[in-house]
Order: structure tokens, then sequence, then C-alpha cells
């Protein structure tokens, strides 16, 4: 089985914090993400943040840029994904829609430093952790880039 590529983004307002949501309905279910998608044939990796982040918040982006990449093998499922993460800015005041409900429970802000701490709380509680858990990429992106910022 190759390898499919996903796209994350980073979707920030004026305070530097970013939309997140609880997934469900799909591989990660009950675990903690960015907007984000396949990537579709052909399509480049702004057009595919810019579609994925309209379609499941309504929210358009801009300033858009790469940001890094992660490996991601999900043993469980038997799916294997490169995630690019994508980021940019929104603007002020402009709250997300939950417009794909079958695939997200609701969409929040939270800021990295809020991000690093729920990461923490799920690496140091292993397995049992009942907490906000982070999707495998998010998990990825602390321990493969270690030194990355938002």
């Amino acid at each position: 089985m190759e390898p499919k590529v996903g796209i994350g983004i980073f979707a920030r307002n004026a305070a530097g914090q970013f939309i997140w949501g609880k997934r469900k309905g799909s591989h990660g279910a009950g675990t903690w993400a960015v907007p984000g998608g396949h990537l579709e044939f052909g399509e480049s990796f702004e057009n595919c943040a810019e579609r994925e982040l309209l379609e499941e918040t309504g929210m358009h982006i801009k300033n858009l840029r790469f940001l890094t990449a992660v490996n991601n093998v999900f043993e469980k499922e038997q799916k294997h994904y490169v995630t690019v993460f994508m980021g940019g800015t929104v603007d002020d005041g402009v709250q997300p829609q939950n417009l794909e409900p079958e695939k997200c429970e609701a969409w929040e802000w939270t800021s990295w430093d809020k991000l690093r701490t729920y990461r923490d709380a799920q690496m140091d509680s292993g397995p049992a952790f009942a907490g906000r858990q982070l999707f495998l990429p998010l998990l990825n992106l602390f321990e493969q880039r270690p030194d990355f910022y938002i």
C-alpha cells in the first residue's frame, strides 16, 4: 500500500490561536486535529488547504504558506500518510462553522502552548489517557520536528 498525502491547516487569528476539532467518522476518531484532508490529483498544497478549510469551517485563509511535513503510519488502520502542514491567517473575529458535522464534533480555538500541554499530558499518561488526545500527525509534529513552532 502506498502512502497518501494529507494536508493539515493551522488557521490562525490575530491573537495567534488556531482552530482545531475532535475527529469523528474516520481514522483517528476521538482525537483532536487541525482542519485538513486529502490532496486531490493535480491539486497544489495551497489549493487543497484553501478548499479543505472552506469546506469544513466556512473560513477563508490568507498569507498561506508551507510549514513542514511529517510521516505517519497508522498501524491499527494499516494506513500510511505524509501530512503536509500549511499555515495562514483568517480575519479577526470570524468564527468557524461546523459544516461537516459527520466528520468533526465542533471547532474551537487553541494556542500552541495549550497544544503542547495536551501533548505532554498524553505522552506522560500513556494509552489510558482520558484527556484530549492528539491526532497522530500532531503527535508526530512534536516528535519529528521538535524545534517546530507556529
